[in-house]
This record gives C-alpha cells, sequence and structure tokens, in this order.
C-alpha cells in the first residue's frame, strides 16, 4: 500500500472533499484522505439525531461549483446533505483516495525529507509533503463535567451520538443543554416522550425559521436555468452578508432581532415564569442566534418542563438541582455542543525545531488567515482559527481557503521550493489586529460562548464581511512566508 503522498488531507467533510476535488481538479492525483469514520460526511454524517437541520439556506450551504437544483427546501434537513456529499465524492472520484476508519494521532514534521509523517491509531505512517487539516471546529462532542455523570444507570448520549436503536416513545428523557442542536431534537421527541425535562443553563435568542418547501415548479425552473441558479445563490449570499453588520459596526440593527425573537416567544409561551426562564440575560449576537419554529411551542406542551436552576449531580435515576429537587430521567440526552476552541486536539502536532501546536497555542488558537502557522511548514488549516461565521456560510470560506492552498502550491512549484512557513511577524500582525477587530463586536460584550477560551480569548469567529476576506485569500503573498529551497 503505498504510503506517501504529495498531499495528506485529514477529514472527508466539505473542507476535505473540496479540497481534494480541487487538487484533482488540477491534475494533483497524489493524495490520500485520513478519514476516522466509515462514510464522508463530517459533522453531517455525525449529527443524525431528530430534526437534525441546516440553519444556512440549501443553495447557498453547498459548493459553488457543484450546484444542487433540486434541493428539497430552503433549510436542507441532514440526510440531504449527507447525500450531497456522498454524491460529491462518487462524481470526483474521490472514494479510491480515502482511507476510512483510519484516526490520525499525530504529525511530525521531518525537517531532513521535508515531508510530515502522520501516525495513524492503527500504527501506520503515511508520509506527505504538505498536510492539510479538515477537521472542522464542531467534531469533539463536549460532555460537561458534572458530579455522578457515570452513576446514571439508564441510557446516555450526547446529540452527535444519537442512539437511533433506542426507543424514546413513553420514557422519561432528561436533556441537558439549550444549543443549536437541543432546538431541533426537543421539538422532535417532545410529542413522543411521556416526560422531557430540559436543563438549561442560559437561554438562547431564537428568531423564526423562514423554511418551506420548494414546490416542483420551483424546482424546475431551477433545474433548466443555470443563470437562475447563480442569481438565487447571489441573492441569498448578498442578504446574510448584511447581517454581519449587525455583530460589528452597526450593533444597532440587533434591536430588530431581539424584537422578533421576543415577538416569537410571547406568541407561543403564554406562561409568565416560563417566560421569565427563556428570557436571555446578554445582547443578542453575544452568543449564537438560533432559528426555529416549533422550539417556544414544544416547551409549552403540558410534558415538557424547563429548568434553569443549576445542576448540583447526576444521579443514578435522573438529575439534582442545586435547590435540592430531584427530576427523574429514564433517558439523559446531552446537547452540550462541541470542544470548538480545540483546534485539531487530541491530534499532537509537532513541527520545526521540535514545537508542539498545543503548545504553540497555549493562550489560545491561532494562524495566519486561520490557515498557516509559525513553525509548521507545509502545513495548512481549513476552517482553522477565527474562520467561523455567525452570519453566512461556512462553505464560502472553505471555498476561499482551498483557493489560498492551491495558490500557495503553485507558487511553490514555480520557485521550486521544498517548504514554505508564514513568518512570526506577519502572523502576529494579522492576529494583534483581529483580536482588536473582535473587541469592537457584540461577540465581546461579556458572555460566555463556545466562541471563546476560558481566558475570554475568541478564537473561533471571522469578524468581518466573507468577501473581505475572499479577497485577502485569492492569492497568497509571498512576502509572508518563509521558503527554503529543494
Amino acid at each position: 500500500m503505498q504510503n506517501t503522498f504529495e498531499v495528506a488531507i485529514i477529514g472527508a467533510g466539505f473542507g476535505g472533499l473540496g479540497m481534494a476535488i480541487n487538487l484533482k481538479k488540477a491534475g494533483r492525483e497524489s493524495l490520500v484522505l485520513l478519514e476516522k469514520a466509515d462514510d464522508v460526511g463530517g459533522c453531517w454524517r455525525e449529527n443524525s439525531y431528530p430534526g437534525a437541520a441546516c440553519d444556512v439556506p440549501s443553495y447557498l450551504y453547498s459548493y459553488s461549483f457543484e450546484r444542487k437544483p433540486d434541493w428539497s427546501r430552503r433549510f436542507a434537513p441532514q440526510a440531504e446533505i449527507f447525500d450531497y456529499l456522498r454524491h460529491c465524492a462518487r462524481k470526483y472520484d474521490l472514494y479510491r483516495h480515502i482511507r476510512f476508519g483510519t484516526e490520525v494521532a499525530g504529525a511530525r514534521f521531518d525537517e531532513t525529507a521535508g515531508l510530515w509523517r502522520i501516525e495513524t491509531h492503527g500504527g501506520e505512517t503515511v508520509s506527505a509533503r504538505y498536510l492539510i487539516t479538515a477537521t472542522g471546529q464542531l467534531n469533539r462532542p463536549a460532555i460537561p463535567h458534572l458530579p455522578g455523570i457515570d452513576h446514571f444507570q439508564g441510557p446516555a448520549f450526547h446529540s452527535a451520538q444519537w442512539r437511533h436503536d433506542l426507543d424514546l416513545t413513553g420514557k422519561k428523557v432528561a436533556v441537558i443543554g439549550t444549543g443549536a442542536s437541543a432546538i431541533q431534537f426537543v421539538p422532535a421527541i417532545a410529542p413522543q416522550v411521556s416526560r422531557l425535562t430540559l436543563f438549561q443553563r442560559s437561554a438562547p435568542y431564537v428568531i423564526p425559521k423562514a423554511d418551506r418547501p420548494y414546490t416542483r415548479l420551483e424546482k424546475a425552473l431551477i433545474a433548466r436555468s443555470p443563470l437562475l441558479q447563480k442569481i438565487s445563490r447571489g441573492g441569498i449570499y448578498s442578504l446574510y452578508e448584511t447581517r454581519v453588520l449587525g455583530f460589528t459596526a452597526l450593533q444597532q440593527i440587533l434591536t430588530l432581532y431581539t424584537r422578533k425573537a421576543r415577538s416569537l416567544m410571547h406568541r407561543h409561551i403564554k406562561d409568565p415564569v416560563l417566560r421569565r426562564k427563556l428570557t436571555p440575560d446578554y445582547p443578542i449576537g453575544c452568543k449564537r442566534v438560533l432559528i426555529s419554529n416549533d422550539y417556544y411551542p414544544a416547551l409549552a406542551r403540558d410534558n415538557v418542563e424547563v429548568i434553569d436552576t443549576g445542576i448540583e449531580c447526576i444521579t443514578a435515576t435522573g438529575v439534582r438541582t442545586r435547590d435540592g429537587a430531584e427530576h427523574p430521567a429514564e433517558v439523559l440526552i446531552y446537547g452540550t455542543g462541541f470542544q470548538a476552541t480545540e483546534f485539531l486536539s487530541p491530534m499532537q502536532i509537532t513541527g520545526r525545531d521540535g514545537i508542539e501546536l498545543n503548545q504553540a497555542w497555549r493562550d489560545g488558537a491561532e494562524a495566519y488567515l486561520g490557515i498557516t502557522v509559525h513553525g509548521f511548514p507545509n502545513l495548512f488549516m481549513l476552517y482553522g482559527p477565527n474562520t467561523n461565521l455567525g452570519h453566512s456560510s461556512i462553505v464560502y470560506m472553505l471555498e476561499s481557503q482551498i483557493q489560498y492552498v492551491m495558490d500557495s502550491l503553485r507558487t511553490m512549484d514555480e520557485r521550486n521550493a521544498r517548504s514554505l512557513e508564514v513568518h512570526e511577524a506577519s502572523q502576529q500582525v494579522f492576529n494583534l489586529a483581529l483580536q482588536q477587530q473582535i473587541r469592537n463586536t457584540v461577540w465581546d460584550k461579556g458572555c460566555t460562548s463556545w466562541y471563546k477560551t476560558d481566558s475570554g480569548k475568541n478564537t473561533n469567529n471571522w469578524p468581518g464581511f466573507t468577501f473581505r476576506y475572499r479577497q485577502l485569500t485569492r492569492r497568497i503573498n509571498p512576502d509572508d512566508y518563509h521558503f527554503t529551497a529543494r
């Protein structure tokens, strides 16, 4: 089996597949994708919980080079996105490049050979000139550190590890967490369980979801007109792009969304005590704004209770809150999100002179343009630090990053270079400016969120327009890099 390649990609989700497709289009066939699971899809393979769907419109949440004219509805469900990614892998002949069931334990840059030595948990070593990580920011479930968590006697699982073999009908279910996943699966399971107790640490802002099925006529028109496809995608992009102003320069715009959220809640929640529980105590946008039409109606059901008292511990038969109350449960579901700020963990990435990435990032992850890191030659990240969005499609950002990587490889070929490494000064200047920009956003208004490390550094979000990011990543600036000759 071949174990030396020009390019090794870790992950076969949107980023990894898109990167591989562009490499193949450029004639770079010496590539391998290392995927820990048994199929492509990334988070859309793993998050198969009831009600799972995208919160970005379908036409924008897809590759620009592989448009899908027959999306079933405005916001595609999980299964449809998963099928789309498998279609892309088949169409572009990627499966023969993918090694499934191959989880990467770590990678070390061999300075003598100018290669990355990638170690898998299976004991295999794969070597590559370029290492591209496409592991995403939302790929490692976060389980809260609660006393007694191992004492619970019933089934317990994270929403990203849904137990489809478990029938919840008639069960008493406790759900911990009220994030983007919970607002989708809670309405889906509430009608079938006997009792659902939802434990909320902080109330989210929820606004209406402008979702509906596409008509047969709409799909037919889109399918017959590539121009209409382009116009539709461009219109959605332009509309969503303006929303970044609410998070950044014109935060007063968010007042409109605060009103929408309150109106939606008041329309469905009549109990004043429950309304109080569901009213956020922080500015809208400081945490992720959620979209749903059925979350509040689900919480208003007679068999659903929202608990905002802190959890003291997990018991063998349920959850005990800090007020001493016992809340019985037969099934425990964690809707507690992901370890979003721990980029590339738990892999051990070792660069030049033996420096470990975890050590380089001891004060919080950062990279130049979210893609390259000083001390780590020929390493590129997709969906790296500070490239997440609160207003648009991450696929657009990924395509910008892919273009940057492709231009970097072309530049390396033109210079006959062995390696490239971003200058420390370029990385520092970029990130100092970026963090200063973040301090003027709504994300820095005092709330805690998955955007931030425990120390308060925002390592996740891009604080500007996505078209500005595309401008910055359209071409590599050779002055930002040190090139080593062959």
